[in-house]
């Protein structure tokens, strides 16, 4: 069973490991036109990571006049683990080294069932994809936890919907069971990596990727890296009050936007609208032979399609209050694009118009006049590419 054990011995190595992760194969001559060497310190660098077996030939490049330079590629044997652990499902998955996805697999959970639980599931579901013969063992796995982490030690911190997880050694304990690195982050800012490498976000280098799911919150990118505050809070914008004296939240305080337009706050508000007899269509799907369980967002989402007044307008307010909470963001931090993603993005296009409608309408035009605020592309395979891409960042830096 192999295991990377060699990492890049300079900075020089690292950013030639991350040209060749996020471009896929590449001549020397090609790389040598992105990197500040010359040839013969290139010629150095590229033999000396060959040695290390994290690359490897890969065949001749198209000729560019003059002798024809050799391919090189990340070794195709390696193998990262990505793991996004939300409120109530888990995905996980296994790349190669350029974050391609070889298997995938999902399966619902309650995060509030507590860290032993939820990582017997998770090793069980990577287990499963090694057994399928995707890989012999992982050299690196990236873990999304719904909640704040203090990144350096990979441990969340007083996270409000995921009791029993305060202080839990998730980096230690995992990096044990699974026998190899493993780096720790919030569930957002895995979701802004992931878009950022392959989704909507490719080629920005400034933006705001938002989650609405159980929870809110926002991936920060600056520059191209994940922003993370002093402590690993930031982006925690689903407990900036949207309503004054408003509902109790699960943080303590009360108002939260988080309180009033997040899955748990929509499926309330969907089962009220519904025995209330203000939505025909939700109380049809709660009377339906078979239901189980509580309505989701899926359910408005059907619900608003078939025309219900009910379910257009809880919608509506959502989108018109999570907008109001991006537009002070917008206008703090000007980014280039919004990524709004998450289980409520079934919601789809009503959501999204009335968030725009906010955006755009409360924040100045200099910061809108060019501003795309659109869905995410990736869904669930944003977290764990994100993660994935997460450990080689650790992986692919100088030890």
């Amino acid at each position: 069973m192999r295991r990377m054990t060699a990492r890049p011995a300079n900075a020089h190595q690292a950013r030639l490991l991350r040209l060749l992760r996020d471009g896929g194969p590449n001549s020397r001559a090609q790389l040598g036109d992105q990197v500040d060497l010359s040839r013969s310190k290139l010629a150095v660098e590229v033999d000396r990571l060959l040695e290390t077996g994290l690359v490897v030939a890969d065949g001749l490049a198209a000729s560019r006049g003059g002798r024809r330079s050799h391919n090189i590629r990340l070794a195709p044997e390696l193998r990262f683990l990505g793991v996004d652990i939300g409120a109530t499902s888990v995905d996980v998955a296994v790349t190669n080294a350029e974050l391609e996805v070889l298997g995938h697999v999902n399966q619902p959970m309650d995060v509030r069932e507590g860290p032993v639980a939820i990582f017997e599931q998770v090793l069980a579901m990577a287990a499963k994809l090694k057994a399928s013969g995707l890989a012999e063992g992982f050299d690196g796995a990236g873990i999304g936890v719904p909640g704040p982490v203090r990144f350096p030690e990979g441990v969340p911190v007083a996270p409000p919907i995921m009791p029993g997880w305060d202080g839990f050694p998730v980096r230690e304990a995992l990096s044990q069971d699974l026998g190899c690195p493993v780096m720790v982050d919030n569930d957002v800012n895995l979701m802004a990596m992931g878009e950022q490498h392959a989704g909507v976000a490719r080629s920005v280098q400034d933006f705001l990727c938002v989650k609405i799911g159980t929870g809110i919150g926002c991936g920060i990118v600056v520059g191209g890296e994940v922003y993370r505050g002093t402590t690993g809070s930031a982006g925690d914008i689903g407990h900036i009050q949207v309503e004054p004296d408003g509902r109790p939240c699960a943080c303590g305080n009360r108002g939260c936007l988080e309180a009033h337009f997040s899955g748990a706050a929509l499926a309330r508000d969907a089962e009220e609208a519904a025995t209330s007899g203000r939505s025909p269509e939700l109380a049809a799907l709660i009377e339906a032979e078979g239901f189980e369980g509580r309505l989701s967002a899926a359910d408005v989402a059907a619900a608003a399609a078939a025309g219900d007044a009910a379910a257009l307008e809880l919608i509506r307010e959502g989108g018109n209050r999570t907008g109001q909470v991006i537009a002070g963001l917008v206008s703090f931090f000007n980014p280039g694009l919004v990524v709004i993603g998450g289980g409520v993005t079934g919601l789809g296009h009503t959501l999204l118009a009335a968030i725009r409608t906010q955006v755009y309408r409360q924040s100045l035009p200099l910061a809108t006049g060019n501003l795309p605020i659109v869905l995410g592309e990736l869904g669930p395979t944003a977290g764990v590419i994100g993660a994935a891409r997460l450990i080689s960042d650790h992986l692919f830096s100088p030890a």
